[in-house]
């Protein structure tokens, strides 16, 4: 029943992606690419007063990638920087084993049921590692487009 719902949160983030486009003045823009599956990801964020004010996403992949992406920038929005950086954390954490805290992962928790098909990690976090080197590259001052790839997370 639980992994009925799970899909069903997935497909629908799939088949209704929010925040999907660009950012217009985005501080942070930064493209990912899974090289196994061929998913690309190019995230957007505008920072305003040190939170991530809007973030969207354009790319193209399996449901999983873009699902993953579109709950990324439902759960990111308004954070601070920080608070982004953790919740990127725990979520990858979460994928690699860790048992998750629902109450911080909320509806991201569906992702976990893909721990079962190793390959396709890369896929869920995917938005996740380039969210991570977009918020590394702008702390850093540097400009808004970089390349980031899931296999570098590993």
């Amino acid at each position: 029943m639980l992994d009925q719902l799970y899909r069903e949160i997935i497909l629908d983030h799939y088949a209704h992606p929010r925040n999907r486009g660009r950012v217009d003045g985005a501080e942070i823009a930064v493209e990912g690419a899974n090289p196994s599956c061929g998913d690309e990801i190019s995230l957007y964020a505008r920072v305003r007063d040190g939170r991530l004010e809007e973030v969207r996403f354009e790319g193209h992949g399996c449901s999983i990638s873009q699902a993953s992406a579109s709950m990324m920038t439902e759960a990111v929005r308004g954070k601070t920087l920080a608070e982004a950086r953790q919740l990127a954390e725990e979520f990858k954490a979460m994928m690699h084993g860790k048992p998750p805290d629902e109450d911080r992962l909320g509806d991201l928790v569906a992702l976990q049921g893909v721990r079962r098909f190793p390959v396709r990690i890369k896929c869920a976090t995917l938005a996740w590692v380039a969210l991570q080197q977009g918020l590394r590259e702008y702390e850093a001052g540097r400009p808004a487009r970089v390349v980031a790839s899931s296999e570098d997370e590993l």
